[in-house]
């Protein structure tokens, strides 16, 4: 990024991933602060530079990680009236569509940007510096957050304008949603008719049946960890929003439908807080 002005900026949501992305950002030399709405971890403190809300309002970048669309409305919400022209709002969490049209086009009216860039590859994926980011907003504020956006990902593609990169994130969701259900039928089936399911994992290296799907949560199905990247309550959210937005342009989605309400068994049990590919735990339960 030599020769490039890296704007400073507040990561606003220290989860599962906001916090890899705030470090992340630190360590390749951007000024980054964080905010989060519950208490943190003593530990973070020496790590990561904490501030409250009305000072992170005032950072170039106000980076969005939260929850869903109704937390980032909230806390958009509280932040607005502290915003100011030439202020880009980059939203990197998994929202409505419809929801960051209507934000975009509410801020632009105070010269206020906004740039919604989804992320796909998981806390791993933040580690690398490999994450798929999906973006969505004006030439103009992309360029403007590029170089934010160029150290987390490995991919970094601009699919349209505000909204664009929410609804290519729920295409994202539908399609690993889907995925991590045939590995986990895959491998259930390969352990019950005796094979070993490592060996079957390795086998499949390389042909079609291959994926990052298949190698990162085939193994966390193969070991039983289901220690979470990714929440199963979030991408149920996120297969609703899917389903939401299908009814709406009159699109049938079968697979998807039936998948979604895996994840609605799955949540129902208590057990929403454990990584999405905790789906392989109905086909043994």
């Amino acid at each position: 990024m030599a020769g490039v002005h890296t704007p400073g900026v507040a990561v606003l949501g220290l989860g599962l991933m906001g916090r890899p992305m705030t470090r992340i950002l630190s360590q390749h030399g951007v000024d980054a602060v964080g905010w989060n709405r519950s208490l943190l971890p003593t530990e973070l403190t020496g790590e990561i530079t904490l501030v409250e809300l009305d000072a992170a309002a005032t950072r170039d970048v106000v980076l969005l990680m939260l929850a869903d669309s109704p937390a980032t409305d909230d806390v958009l919400a509280r932040i607005e009236p502290q915003l100011s022209a030439g202020q880009i709002v980059l939203d990197m969490g998994s929202s409505d569509p419809r929801r960051s049209s209507a934000h975009a086009s509410r801020l632009a009216k105070g010269g206020v940007g906004w740039v919604d860039a989804p992320v796909s590859g998981g806390p791993e994926g933040v580690a690398a510096g490999s994450l798929a980011i999906m973006v969505g907003g004006t030439a103009s504020d992309v360029s403007a957050v590029h170089p934010i956006l160029e150290v987390l990902g490995g991919s970094v593609v601009h699919v349209g304008d505000a909204g664009a990169g929410h609804t290519a994130k729920i295409v994202n969701q539908l399609i690993t949603g889907l995925a991590i259900e045939a590995v986990a039928e895959g491998l259930t089936l390969a352990e019950r008719a005796g094979l070993d399911p490592t060996l079957v994992q390795q086998a499949l290296t390389g042909g079609f049946a291959d994926s990052r799907v298949l190698q990162l949560h085939g193994s966390r199905m193969i070991a039983r960890d289901y220690v979470p990247g990714g929440l199963a309550r979030t991408h149920l959210k996120d297969l609703r929003m899917a389903l939401a937005l299908a009814a709406e342009l009159d699109l049938s989605l079968p697979h998807t439908t039936d998948v979604a309400g895996r994840y609605e068994q799955l949540v129902e049990r208590g057990e929403g807080e454990l990584d999405h590919s905790a789906l392989h735990k109905l086909l043994w339960d």
